[in-house]
């Protein structure tokens, strides 16, 4: 039996929503059993005509680095947020600076991060950005000591809504941000 576009396109919609992470291309094709499978074009397609039907609403269809996602559109989460009582972390300037470092100079050790902030990274810090799962160990430098190199996850990319570390801005450009 062949699904008709629309319904290809609620059911895709309905995942979206009920799921709990981004979803890719390949998982949506796996809800289907193989003999009544959509082609790649048509899920791509469904998931670019619901971008287009929710451009005026409240909520958007977005790909981050894992797959495509339904979330609240950012200009909104201000009173969205208001519905729960727990706050978003607060991360402290040493964790931003040490995730800034391993974003820009992966894969990177903590020796060398500690060379470019010029102070010893808290252990702390390193934890919280693995538990987060922003960062991970990519392998170790074939030095003495044989020390954790660190990079990021496609979580980290989803969480920052980034497809790719293509789409931050350059070191150049954020110093001449600091500069005005």
């Amino acid at each position: 039996m062949k699904l008709s576009d629309q319904k290809l396109k609620n059911i895709v919609e309905a995942s979206l929503m009920a799921a709990d992470s981004p979803l890719s291309v390949e998982q949506l094709l796996n809800l289907f059993e193989e003999d009544n499978r959509p082609s790649r074009f048509a899920i791509k397609s469904s998931v670019e005509q619901l971008q287009t039907e929710y451009e005026n609403k409240g909520i958007e269809i977005i790909q981050v680095a894992s797959g495509f996602r339904m979330q609240v559109k950012a200009e909104l989460s201000a009173w969205v947020s208001n519905l729960w009582e727990e706050k978003p972390g607060k991360y402290s300037r040493a964790l931003m600076e040490t995730l800034a470092i391993i974003i820009y100079r992966q894969p990177v050790t903590r020796g060398e991060i500690e060379d470019v902030r010029g102070v010893t990274v808290s252990s702390a810090i390193i934890k919280t950005l693995i538990e987060r799962e922003w960062i991970r160990v990519l392998g170790h430098r074939d030095v003495p000591g044989k020390p954790a190199m660190f990079g990021t996850t496609r979580q980290f990319l989803d969480y920052f809504n980034l497809k790719s570390l293509d789409q931050l801005p350059t070191l150049a450009a954020i110093k001449d941000f600091d500069c005005v």
